[in-house]
């Protein structure tokens, strides 16, 4: 089994932008969001906001096991960031 490095939030969202195939426009259309937004996101320039990410999370639950994966990654890396 491959172990895989935990994801950044910014790695979240462009990982799961991409594998649904959506430009950063029509992603940040999905979301309620500008273009801007969703660029510095990806960049790491800033968070999404609550409530965005609860659509994102949203959208990862709706994609079945990848978007589950997805999802352990992120929060296996959170839960360590709160172990320091």
């Amino acid at each position: 089994m491959e172990l895989k490095k935990p994801l950044k939030t910014s790695d979240l969202i462009r990982e799961l932008r991409q594998q649904l195939d959506l430009s950063q426009e029509k992603f940040a259309a999905k979301l309620g969001v500008s273009l801007r937004t969703v660029n510095r996101w990806e960049n790491g320039y800033a968070m999404p906001s609550q409530m965005a990410l609860k659509l994102i999370e949203e959208m990862l639950q709706k994609m079945g096991e990848p978007g589950k994966t997805l999802l352990r990654q992120y929060r296996s890396q959170a839960e360590q960031r709160e172990n320091f």
